[in-house]
């Protein structure tokens, strides 16, 4: 028992339970609840409760007290007291114990039984009936934090967008199979920050590193009775809380101290961290889902209902259930999160997992609704990389190219677009052009530049890069649920179906994974790349491992393509190196302001410039680009135009080899060959050569040649 305990009213803000060296202010948002009750819980026995408070202070809807005395590493969860009518959107139950909305750290994970749920299981009436089941053995706590931590001489790297790569990772996945990582650190937080791991991505070249979930998550009742997990972590419960499984020192606030060393140590080697966060939908499901955490403070508020009918929820998110983005409290909860992540966490961005959710106001997506208003003029967030996944699965919810200003996206439509060039699909050509050059009929007219398209071939939610050229089919046998990803009968397999010993098939899947690294690191925009995708990872034709926390989704640091590595590692460098692959602005076309200097031209195999009748011709396969480095118009940050060398790609997404004529020699009097997917070449000097005969270039491959002075 807590002795003595004086109650004092406390104070509305800030929400959630705050520490100032003395007490703790402890603060609750609920607008129809009826009563509150604070729960406090003894470290040796987080299941046993040592006192209960009721909270009587209310002001604006926000129940309060401080408690003089408490400290941190204190274990608490609430109860809140109100009507059960499900018809009329209302699900209190006081037999559930709560978890804090804005818990900066909780102590574990759910233990699943029945009394989770708000209705008993099993009866007739379904969520209509009511539990009287307590949950508290089996919810775990959560904890009150110290939030000092020295971050000594911390620095964002703040890397421009052009300048940025971005490297998808899962946090356990990543390190979880590493040799060179201490066996009990293994797939935490902390492994991330070992020297080896810093090493690789350093020597990989990568800017940015976008962790997938790292807030608080459920694994689903029904994964974990076959014995799976939610692996991914789309399935928040806790917004303000690093989960406490990828901590390796403790789930008593030490996580939290932990994912700051992460940052420090990605900060200091010059390495941004970007967060995948999920505000669109929470873990507690359907109107058959657990009663968690909002739906037993206040579901009416916190989520967006079924107008006509309140028992059920408006599900624009495939998870049973959307935030309700209308309610200023529900706004407040997600801009009170991302600001934390920003000034106390010292992340440099997030990823909005299904954004276009975020955005509706009522049933239509509103690009102008107030979630995005509000980022826009707050200035703390909209100072960080904002990355939207620009769908969700509601009516007219793909939003490709319509997110405001200060936006960049997930271009969906670069990936298909360059999956289908690269596997021979017709009349993708000029689509292709677009992407290559930053998707301009997507993003220009809006005012934005190409830095808005973050490209991708991969992602974690499809094949990775290996089986994308190994598997016709996807393989989900071990899934629960074998659907999902966007990638099914959309690869190329090089005439046989995932691993083979034929050496000519896996010479082809060699230049076609090389063809679509080229693409993306030398196309206009952001690219991202998959973890693991530059050493060849496989999931064995599994394109959709959500629920597979075991080798099949681990990175494999055992096998390494090594030539795949070297060659990914110098083509990052090789576009580091050349700022007229990563413009922060449009190419022009023909003139730049009036003058006869080309920044960009495009041609046929024949060396001629195209017309309208050859970007139309449905088996097109192949082009030159000719990308003027002389040319660049935008200065960098000191001011100084820029000037690059001048290089002509050619694309050749035929199936047979062809020759390619060379633009006149008023383009170009000299070339010199510096890459070349078919033979993995990549060099910074080769021998110089006239433009006066054709160009072998091999079936399905791209060649790079610099204009030699």
């Amino acid at each position: 028992m807590l002795n003595e305990l004086e109650i004092w009213p406390g104070k509305p803000y800030p929400l959630g339970a705050t520490w100032d060296g003395e007490g703790v202010n402890f603060t609750l948002y609920s607008e129809s609840a009826d009563a509150v009750e604070l729960c406090f819980y003894s470290a040796e026995n987080p299941n046993q409760e040592t006192q209960r408070i009721r909270l009587t202070e209310r002001t604006h809807q926000i129940w309060h007290t401080y408690l003089p005395g408490i400290r941190p590493g204190q274990l608490y969860a609430y109860r809140v007291y109100g009507p059960y009518e499900p018809h009329a959107g209302h699900r209190f139950n006081a037999n559930k114990l709560l978890i804090d909305p804005y818990a900066k750290a909780v102590a574990g994970t759910i233990d699943w039984d029945d009394s989770m749920f708000g209705y008993e299981i099993g009866h007739p009436a379904a969520d209509l009936s009511f539990s009287e089941n307590d949950s508290d053995p089996f919810l775990p706590k959560c904890v009150v934090i110290d939030s000092e931590f020295d971050w000594k001489d911390d620095r964002k790297p703040q890397t421009p967008l052009h300048r940025t790569v971005i490297y998808e990772m899962h946090v356990k996945g990543f390190t979880q199979r590493h040799p060179a990582v201490p066996e009990e650190l293994r797939g935490t937080l902390k492994a991330l920050t070992c020297e080896p791991v810093i090493d690789y991505l350093k020597q990989l070249g990568v800017t940015a590193v976008e962790l997938m979930p790292i807030h608080q998550f459920v694994d689903d009742r029904h994964l974990v009775d076959m014995g799976l997990r939610n692996y991914w972590g789309y399935n928040t419960i806790g917004f303000f809380a690093p989960d406490a499984r990828y901590s390796s020192s403790g789930v008593r606030g030490e996580q939290v101290r932990e994912f700051k060393e992460m940052v420090y140590a990605f900060h200091q080697a010059g390495i941004e961290v970007i967060l995948d966060v999920v505000y669109n939908h929470t873990a507690e499901g359907s109107h058959l889902g657990p009663t968690l955490c909002f739906r037993g403070i206040d579901n009416a508020a916190y989520y967006r209902l079924v107008q006509d009918d309140p028992r059920y929820y408006m599900d624009y998110t495939g998870t049973g259930n959307t935030l309700n983005m209308m309610q200023p409290n529900v706004l407040q909860l997600i801009m009170d999160s991302l600001r934390y992540w920003i000034t106390e966490m010292h992340v440099d961005g997030f990823r909005f997992d299904l954004a276009a959710a975020l955005a509706r106001e009522l049933h239509e997506v509103d690009r102008l609704g107030a979630f995005f208003d509000i980022i826009h003029q707050d200035p703390i967030i909209s100072q960080v990389k904002l990355i939207a996944e620009p769908w969700d699965l509601g009516e007219g919810g793909y939003q490709v190219g319509r997110f405001p200003p200060g936006w960049t996206e997930w271009n969906g439509r670069y990936r298909d677009v360059v999956r289908d060039y690269w596997r021979g699909a017709d009349s993708t050509l000029a689509e292709f052009a677009y992407c290559f050059t930053g998707s301009s009929d997507l993003y220009e007219s809006e005012g934005r530049r190409p830095t808005a398209s973050i490209n991708f071939i991969t992602a974690h939610d499809g094949f990775t890069l290996n089986d994308l050229v190994s598997y016709n089919e996807k393989h989900n046998e071990g899934n629960f649920d074998p659907g999902g990803g966007e990638d099914h009968n959309r690869s190329w397999n090089c005439g046989a179906e995932g691993p083979t010993d034929d050496p000519l098939v896996n010479q082809l899947r060699a230049k076609q994974k090389r063809n679509f690294m080229t693409t993306l690191l030398l196309s206009q925009g952001v690219p991202m790349l998959l973890a693991g995708d530059e050493m060849g990872r496989s999931q064995q034709g599994n394109n959709n491992t959500y629920c597979q926390d075991n080798e099949l989704s681990w990175v494999d640091w055992q096998i390494v393509d090594e030539k795949l590595l070297d060659f990914t590692r110098r083509l990052i460098q090789f576009r580091k190196d050349h700022p007229v692959f990563r413009q922060r602005g449009w190419f022009q076309g023909m003139s730049i302001r009036g003058s006869a200097v080309h920044d960009i031209g495009w041609f046929t195999p024949a060396g001629e410039q195209m017309s309208d009748e050859d970007w139309s011709a449905g088996f097109a396969k192949s082009l030159g680009v000719f990308l003027n480095g002389t040319a660049l118009r935008f200065p960098n940050a000191q001011g100084e135009r820029i000037k690059d060398d001048t290089f002509y790609v050619i694309f050749n997404g035929h199936h047979e080899a062809l020759s390619f004529t060379l633009p006149p020699e008023d383009w170009s009097a000299s070339w010199e060959k510096v890459l070349d997917t078919s033979t993995g070449l990549l060099v910074e000097k080769a021998t110089p050569f006239k433009p006066t005969k054709p160009l072998a270039v091999d079936a399905r491959s791209i060649v790079v040649l610099r204009h030699a002075t």
